[in-house]
């Protein structure tokens, strides 16, 4: 007996980002979409249509349809404020200059420290909508301004709640080596040893995480002790993802290349054979382009070299206090495009199928393609590309989360 389809959108072009359908954007231009149990179930040319029964037909009125936007790489859940960094940086200072004096990832964890669970949780609410009411579908969110046991599980376990309370996927990442907390000053090695038992066990008791994180850089560990991390992280079964290569070449993307990382990000300084390493391991390169911006970088990621090695290139916030203040990952998009070059549809692309590679969730969404999550945005525009010319009015008409209309929410 055939299946009922739960409902079918007729009357809609498709922004399918499947790269099998060889035509920008894997675009279906007369198409329609049909949905059951909160999966694809058929997608095609709408002259096409099997006579498959319906409980519910809606029309698009022309629209287009895209995969729900995903943000792979945000550190979302923190406490306080760090308006003044932004008044030292107008007068001159560096990000290192204000991390060495105190200021930094440090004054975000000693705020974070006392804040309760609700604290946190009641701060991260308004941030989170910022990114729903954009079409975000799916968020990374991750720890690390903790850097001591209970204040890291406190951060995860909000991550978790948003996921519950709000329709959206979290995918929550273990940043226990962000960076170096003032308690262990000159002890760097004694806190991985503490980031690898105590809190790697503690997080994994109560499965709060889905992936481990480092910040492998001269101000945050070096290469040995980030792969102790990772080594911690295996031996728990979890995937493990890279800051790297964001202010100096410690050739942390090889290191994470050779772990088969989900993705590394950052980037500006990475090199070509940093980039082949990549290329062999099938991991993703995260541009983040608001702390590029925000922080007035001037080296830019060898978008070429990554392209000419086939790297999928994923677009992220990195929305955070001191680095990139601002919880939109459409501007995130424009400014993919603007400062680093790519194009409308590597932009989306890096929104959607690279982003959903880089948490590991490329079975589950990040496409237009039946038995993947009817997780689907429908656009009043008239091109994909006006998702990354502005941002800010063009809102999505509809928001559906596992087929459900989750527009109003």
């Amino acid at each position: 007996m055939t299946s009922h389809w739960d409902i079918l959108w007729t009357n809609v072009r498709l922004a399918t980002l499947n790269p099998d359908i060889k035509r920008p954007y894997g675009a279906i231009e007369k198409g329609a979409l049909a949905v059951r149990d909160g999966r694809i179930a058929w997608l095609g040319n709408a002259d096409d249509r099997p006579d498959t029964p319906c409980r519910e037909t809606r029309d698009g009125g022309g629209g287009w349809m895209t995969p729900g936007l995903i943000d792979c790489h945000t550190h979302l859940v923190f406490a306080g404020n760090r308006c003044h960094e932004f008044e030292q940086r107008q007068q001159g200072a560096s990000y290192q200059q204000i991390a060495e004096q105190g200021g930094g990832i440090r004054a975000t964890v000693s705020a974070t420290r006392t804040s309760s669970e609700e604290q946190l949780f009641q701060q991260a609410v308004p941030r989170l909508r910022a990114y729903l009411d954009e079409g975000v579908t799916s968020i990374e969110i991750k720890s690390g301004y903790g850097l001591e046991t209970d204040a890291e599980l406190r951060m995860l376990r909000t991550a978790r709640r948003l996921g519950r309370e709000f329709p959206v996927t979290v995918h929550s990442s273990f940043l226990g080596a962000h960076a170096l907390p003032e308690e262990y000053s000159g002890r760097p090695d004694g806190y991985i040893d503490r980031v690898c038992s105590e809190m790697m066990d503690a997080v994994c008791a109560e499965a709060l995480a889905d992936s481990v994180d480092m910040f492998c850089e001269q101000i945050g560990f070096s290469l040995a002790q980030c792969e102790r991390v990772i080594q911690s992280a295996s031996r728990h079964g979890l995937p493990v993802r890279v800051h790297a290569e964001q202010l100096s070449n410690l050739r942390a993307s090889h290191l994470a290349a050779s772990h088969q990382a989900l993705s590394v990000d950052h980037l500006e300084h990475l090199d070509e054979p940093g980039v082949m390493a990549l290329a062999r391991a099938g991991t993703v390169a995260t541009l983040l382009p608001g702390a590029f911006y925000f922080l007035r970088e001037t080296r830019l990621p060898p978008i070429e070299l990554l392209r000419r090695h086939g790297v999928p290139m994923a677009v992220a916030s990195d929305f955070n206090p001191g680095s990139s203040p601002q919880a939109s990952l459409r501007l995130s998009m424009q400014m993919a495009a603007t400062l680093f070059g790519l194009s409308a549809e590597e932009v989306l692309a890096g929104v959607t199928r690279n982003a959903a590679r880089a948490l590991g969730m490329e079975k589950q969404r990040g496409q237009l393609r039946q038995g993947l999550r009817a997780d689907l945005l429908l656009w009043e525009i008239n091109d994909p590309a006006e998702l990354v010319w502005h941002y800010g009015s063009n809102r999505p008409r509809t928001i559906l989360q596992e087929g459900q209309d989750v527009s109003t929410r």
